[in-house]
């Protein structure tokens, strides 16, 4: 199997059947990170910016897709070799993944995302490769959530169970997910490990200063304006969230900007239109760079029914704009620290939402900037690199990579 990488031009073409190769890794450590493409979520960005950690420190990193394909195809780091396994469906990736670690013999996989761990962990299994497989769980794994997901999901529990022998780390993004892995999968304690996103680097500052081209936002502003940003699907209920603004504005005169795109759109749009709010939502699409947009909104908004972390909370305390969001689980109660950074309310209640919009007035006198910045911090990519790098220190299989790291 062969790579077509000529929709990735910064990326380098890789074929898994050829010899491998150490490239001239400082550290002699090989690293492969697996995942499902590059769309524009927040597990692809963090996927681009850990294998960009683990370079700088040395490392020699592949990426392997699914499919190459995504709206941060054009973000792949100069060099990054990528495989592209270009299957039809998840679970067909098993044949194609088990024949690059036999060819390629990374020393770790570090797999993301559910069907994707339970297909690196399947081609562990057929491969008899010495590779050492770390999963990492993004998102929740109970049945509150499964529900909104596929039927292949709320079997996921289960298949970490019974494939656990395969496991050599489960890296989760928070501690209520590693309480999940523990609890539901069943995972030895000894084996999990929680590893915050990425998401405060180098570049964000200046990112966040770029200019935003929006004629709600600016000086010229009328009445408060609220933005958000994630995925249009159910977990992030943005249902909700319109509707507590529909509330908000009997009293007060808000919009919302609703920055991303997917399957939910022409609901919402729907739901939007039969609440008198055309004028007061604007879908605002994807942006590769949403930062301006929260520095320069009055508040943000996150209306989510469950998270695994919660990247836009970070991004948004890190532009030094207040946060509102409901109290799911897990991560915004974790990122805000119970309240101290932010607002949590409860979720699927518009009513509630709704009274927490109505002080948007008095938000930044209560969450001064400074200190959501200095929050923020806590969540920078070398924290989470080094983290993950003492971990393959921790899990090193050769003395020279164990000596240098």
């Amino acid at each position: 199997m062969s790579v077509s990488v000529t929709a990735a031009p910064a990326a380098r073409r890789m074929d898994v059947s050829a010899p491998a190769r150490n490239n001239g890794s400082a550290s002699g450590l090989s690293v492969a990170i697996y995942l499902h493409d590059l769309a524009g979520g927040g597990v692809e960005r963090q996927s681009l910016i850990i294998a960009e950690e683990f370079r700088r420190r040395g490392a020699d990193v592949t990426l392997v897709l699914h499919r190459l394909r995504g709206q941060l195809l054009d973000q792949v780091p100069p060099g990054l070799r990528v495989v592209d396994l270009n299957s039809s469906r998840t679970l067909m990736d098993v044949p194609g993944l088990a024949r690059f670690l036999r060819a390629k013999k990374p020393d770790i996989l570090l797999s993301n995302v559910d069907l994707n761990n339970v297909a690196a962990l399947l081609a562990k299994s057929i491969s008899f490769s010495h590779t050492k497989v770390v999963i990492c769980q993004h998102n929740p794994i109970s049945i509150s959530f499964a529900a909104g997901e596929s039927r292949l999901y709320r079997h996921i529990a289960m298949a970490y169970r019974m494939l656990s022998p395969l496991i050599t780390r489960a890296v989760a993004v928070s501690d209520g997910v590693a309480a999940e892995l523990a609890t539901l999968a069943r995972l030895p304690k000894e084996l999990i490990l929680t590893i915050n996103n990425p998401v405060v680097g180098p570049d964000f500052q200046a990112r966040s200063m770029e200019p935003v081209d929006h004629p709600w936002l600016g000086s010229t502003r009328s009445g408060s304006v609220f933005v958000t940003a994630g995925r249009l699907v159910p977990q992030k209920d943005h249902e909700t969230m319109i509707r507590a603004l529909a509330i908000h504005r009997r009293e007060m005169d808000s919009r919302l900007i609703v920055l991303g795109t997917g399957p939910r759109q022409d609901e919402l749009v729907d739901l939007v239109a039969r609440l008198s709010l055309t004028h007061a939502v604007d879908f605002a699409g994807f942006h590769s760079n949403a930062l301006p947009f929260f520095r320069e909104a009055d508040a943000f908004l996150l209306s989510s029914r469950c998270e695994g972390f919660g990247n836009v909370v970070v991004e948004a305390l890190g532009c030094g704009a207040p946060v509102i969001a409901t109290d799911c689980e897990y991560g915004p109660r974790e990122i805000l620290d119970g309240g101290r950074y932010g607002v949590l309310v409860e979720p699927r209640n518009p009513a509630a939402l709704a009274e927490a919009m109505d002080q948007v007035a008095t938000l930044r006198e209560r969450f001064p900037a400074d200190m959501l910045r200095e929050r923020a911090g806590d969540f920078s990519y070398a924290a989470c690199a080094s983290r993950y790098m003492a971990m393959f220190k921790a899990l090193a299989p050769n003395q020279a990579w164990a000596a240098s790291a």
